[in-house]
């Protein structure tokens, strides 16, 4: 089938691939052809690379009112993640109490769950971030 081989391909969904610009150094996440600071200086020189999955929390917010389909997991966390190389991303902070979170928190990424599409049931997988050193959950849990 066409689609589950489309989403395992996406580098940046399922191995945190990045870029660095060979101009100026700066790392960006999700991969990028031409590096927001230097523009076309960088046309040629970026390069793939994959990001450690280490980062800490620099905010965060918990939602308590969640949008349609999400209903079941509130209250959930999402954060602003800067990992260890400088890129900043965003993500659900998983695998414990939304008041356990805080600035400077470490955290490590982990690959679960995102959901599914329509009837199909085509299961989508993606990054989320839970504190470092944690444990995984049991099976079904997150």
């Amino acid at each position: 089938m066409a689609i589950p081989r489309f989403w395992r391909e996406i580098d940046s969904r399922y191995n945190l691939v990045g870029t660095r610009c060979g101009n100026c150094g700066d790392i960006d996440f999700p991969p990028r052809s031409v590096c927001p600071k230097c523009g076309r200086k960088s046309l040629g020189k970026m390069e793939r690379l994959q990001l450690s999955g280490h980062g800490t929390v620099v905010s965060y917010t918990v939602v308590h009112d969640a949008p349609s389909g999400f209903e079941a997991i509130r209250p959930y966390s999402l954060a602003i993640i800067e990992l260890e190389e400088g890129a900043r991303l965003t993500s659900q902070v998983i695998d414990c109490d939304p008041a356990e979170i805080g600035i400077g928190m470490p955290v490590e990424a982990v690959f679960r769950k995102l959901g599914e599409e329509g009837e199909s049931g085509i299961i989508h997988y993606g990054y989320k971030f839970r504190p470092s050193g944690k444990a995984p959950p049991m099976e079904g849990q997150d």
